[in-house]
């Protein structure tokens, strides 16, 4: 077996360093700070910004969010003379706030980008990009009418072992690939935990934004990730993040078609399952995703699975797996030779929900602020982003429909 060191692998790769950042036709010069607004300082955007105090060059100079606990913890992470709104577009209208990071639920980041773009911020938005599928032409032609430099959350394709596995896949030693497996498995159900906020504390009708008019629901305010109206079950805020690799490495936009079964074993509150499965059809290859809440094993992983070998990642690691060729004599099994022995890339427990050796959020907020100075193209662009959270709508628009739901023919609109 042969072991790569995460460190010379980070080096190989020219990521020892962050920053490296250049002046630009926009006037960003090599020492100058890019002052960011947070929009949605929430546990995850509050993650996010830890991980850009760890990045030089960049000032958090606003936050936002309609629950003054959140703004309150936002405050804190930030700038000490950060200003501090529960209104997202006064951010918006600052002539001092350069970009903008956006991790609000889902149903707002196309809104938020939009008017992001509009105002003349570049954006980090989190995942999945879009709510529906009709939502996908409206953020695309808004980056390409505002020319702004966005990033989508989906920090894999900034992680070293994700663009070796690239390289690999592509470079032809597995064999055809014909199926992919992704897993995000987890034994954390939540349906027990009650929440005691404020309704005073929140401006619902702000959080609501576009969504049907409801009375205040704390449970659904804190676990909106299960709730139709604002999220979308485990597709749509797990299966993304590797979805989107395996588009990235297949070279494919979205599934032909898709079948999905799920249940509530373990926690009704929900609207969406907390188990679930879905097939998904590309031209050439299948691609099996299965998650649940009830049970960790397998964790959070994926599987390239060619004729020569097989490919497995996580946050973590990167392991090469050969396949047991037969003998041409006699047809048996044999094992490989040692040239052929499994390789491994990384330390990481197998199949770990999140790790940071490599940091994968402050890689990929690297990418997105090395991007506004030069204006280059980030890795996770919105046609990344898009693609990506096209599989979870036609899985869930499948499941929804207890039907097999075909590209062609589906309602855009869900």
């Amino acid at each position: 077996m042969k072991t790569t060191n995460r460190r010379e692998l980070l080096k190989d790769l020219g990521y020892a360093a962050l920053g490296g950042y250049l002046a630009t036709s926009r006037g960003y010069a090599a020492n100058e700070t890019i002052a960011v607004g947070c929009i949605g300082t929430g546990g995850r955007t509050q993650g996010l910004m830890k991980a850009l105090a760890k990045i030089p060059g960049v000032r958090m100079a606003a936050v936002c969010d309609v629950w003054d606990t959140h703004l309150a913890a936002g405050k804190e992470l930030a700038d000490p003379q950060a200003f501090a709104t529960k209104e997202y577009r006064e951010i918006l209208d600052r002539k001092d706030i350069d970009a903008v990071l956006i991790g609000s639920p889902n149903h707002q980041h196309v809104p938020m980008m939009i008017a992001a773009c509009s105002a003349g911020k570049d954006i980090y938005v989190e995942k999945p990009l879009t709510h529906r599928l009709d939502e996908g032409p409206a953020a695309l032609e808004a980056q390409h009418r505002f020319n702004r430099i966005i990033q989508v959350g989906m920090q894999q394709r900034s992680m070293p072992q994700f663009q070796k596995g690239y390289e690999l896949v592509k470079s032809g030693q597995l064999g055809p690939i014909r199926k992919v497996h992704l897993t995000w498995n987890r034994n954390a159900a939540r349906g027990s935990v009650e929440y005691h906020i404020d309704p005073s504390t929140v401006d619902w009708k702000a959080w609501l934004g576009s969504a049907r008019l409801q009375p205040f629901d704390p449970y659904r305010f804190r676990e909106w990730r299960w709730y139709w109206d604002f999220g979308g079950g485990v597709l749509a805020d797990l299966m993304v993040h590797y979805i989107d690799i395996a588009h990235w490495y297949l070279d494919v936009d979205h599934p032909e078609q898709a079948a999905t079964i799920g249940n509530k074993f373990v926690n009704a509150r929900w609207e969406t399952p907390d188990t679930a499965q879905t097939l998904l059809q590309y031209p050439g290859a299948q691609v099996y995703f299965e998650s649940t809440f009830m049970n960790a094993r397998n964790g959070a992983m994926l599987e390239f699975m060619g004729t020569e070998a097989t490919l497995y990642l996580d946050r973590g690691r990167l392991e090469v797996l050969p396949e047991r060729h037969r003998d041409p004599h006699n047809l048996n099994a044999r094992l490989p030779t040692e040239p052929e022995m499994q390789w491994v890339l990384g330390t990481g427990p197998k199949g770990a929900d999140f790790y940071d050796e490599p940091d994968g959020e402050v890689l990929h907020l690297s990418n997105w602020l090395e991007c506004i100075r030069s204006r280059k193209v980030p890795r996770t662009p919105v046609e990344a982003g898009i693609s990506a959270a096209s599989a979870a709508h036609l899985a869930n628009i499948a499941l929804r429909k207890d039907t097999v739901a075909h590209w062609k023919t589906v309602d855009p609109k869900g």
